[in-house]
């Protein structure tokens, strides 16, 4: 394969759009023919905070980071460390506290001019390809050397490998890794403590980013989405971070969960049905919700809502259900304007759901400050939000 071919309909993820530079190494051919690629998510600690005792392994730190309107949407590497995101050296002229040095190279307007590092002219065999040709292949290695050195230069307990694909048609975006799962990883990273020991569901879970991160304090997280593709590739993807799960828990469990079916399928013949013990689990124990990045189609929405409105029934215990989204701006010759109809539906469906007077169930609905600390390397843009509903006995 020498070059990826990009169709009329096909869905980018706008996490590989931001990160060219990345190893994105294609390790093989899903059931539908769809490259598929391993990549890395490295999570961002500093060496000055105080140590993590937590499942991420003893030597880990938490940093509490002061949200600024340069930190968000930042890809740096954690401040100190005197590295950019892509692991260079920051220019000469900036010193490593963030302060400009006398020697800062300005543009004409007065901004910071910016160079790029070049390639060593003495380097005959660069380890990248050049930056504006990226050819994919397919690995022969075992799993422990796919990644290369890469993989040596950091603690495994600071990586999260993730299978997926990079270029889909609609119907299967959910095999891609999206912006909205990171920002809403970071928001699990940051309230440890409302995660510790809970059993999480995750809906749309997609590659299973956001649940293996739960999974690293949850007792258990229930991983959910429809297609057997798709269920095997989060399985992969739990296999690949197993040693991250939260030690005495049960990890991830990986289940089929389609919204527009009122019930859970239970027929062992069927991949990732559910188990009566599974069954009894989840109504009996789940206290969190999770989603992210599902409210692009309008009827997938409106799925989405009547299933947390089933599911909160069927719960026995109060519940807080976190969702994640993207604000996506578009130009539509419908209204011959900028507008996000996606989103503007998805808020409707909000206050729908917020001024239901249902008599068993009260649904409070507030959005989430995004202040907490990034803890992925991604663009977090302005345009990402969350969204908690408390569901509470009625009165």
């Amino acid at each position: 394969m020498d070059e990826v071919t990009f169709r009329s309909d096909t869905v980018l993820s706008d996490v590989h759009l931001y990160t060219p530079n990345q190893r994105h190494l294609m390790v093989r051919l899903n059931s539908m023919g769809q490259p598929v690629f391993l990549s890395q998510f490295k999570l961002l600690w500093t060496q000055d905070s105080q140590t993590d005792s937590g499942p991420m392994g003893g030597d880990h730190r938490d940093f509490p980071i002061e949200e600024t309107p340069a930190r968000i949407g930042s890809t740096r590497s954690p401040p100190g460390s005197g590295q950019s995101a892509a692991g260079f050296p920051l220019q000469a002229g900036v010193h490593a506290t963030g302060q400009e040095g006398p020697g800062a190279q300005l543009d004409e307007d007065g901004d910071l001019d910016v160079v790029r590092r070049p390639r060593a002219a003495s380097d005959p065999d660069p380890v990248r390809p050049p930056r504006d040709k990226v050819h994919p292949m397919i690995l022969a290695q075992e799993e422990e050397d796919v990644l290369g050195d890469e993989v040596q230069e950091s603690s495994t307990h600071n990586v999260i490998k993730i299978e997926h694909t990079m270029a889909t048609p609609l119907e299967d975006v959910g095999k891609q890794v999206w912006r909205g799962a990171l920002f809403l990883a970071d928001y699990i990273l940051f309230q440890r403590d409302l995660f510790q020991g809970r059993t999480v569901l995750e809906l749309g879970a997609g590659t299973g980013f956001t649940s293996i991160i739960a999974a690293t304090v949850a007792q258990t997280v229930y991983c959910t989405d429809v297609g057997a593709d798709l269920l095997a590739t989060c399985q992969r993807n739990v296999a690949l971070n197993s040693h991250l799960t939260a030690s005495g828990g049960r990890g991830v469990k990986v289940r089929e969960l389609d919204w527009l079916k009122d019930d859970l399928c239970t027929d062992p013949e069927v991949p990732f049905s559910w188990s009566e013990e599974d069954i009894s689990d989840l109504y009996g124990h789940t206290t969190i919700l999770l989603a992210a990045e599902v409210v692009y189609d309008d009827d997938l929405t409106d799925a989405l809502f009547k299933t947390l409105f089933r599911l909160a029934h069927k719960l026995k215990n109060a519940c807080t259900a976190i969702l994640s989204v993207e604000k996506r701006l578009n130009f539509t010759l419908s209204h011959l304007d900028v507008t996000c109809e996606a989103y503007d539906h998805f808020r409707a469906c909000l206050r729908q759901l917020e001024q239901l007077r249902d008599g068993q169930l009260h649904f409070t609905v507030e959005p989430v400050e995004a202040a907490f600390p990034q803890r992925l390397e991604y663009e977090r843009i302005r345009q990402l939000e969350l969204w908690k509903i408390f569901v509470e006995p009625g009165t």
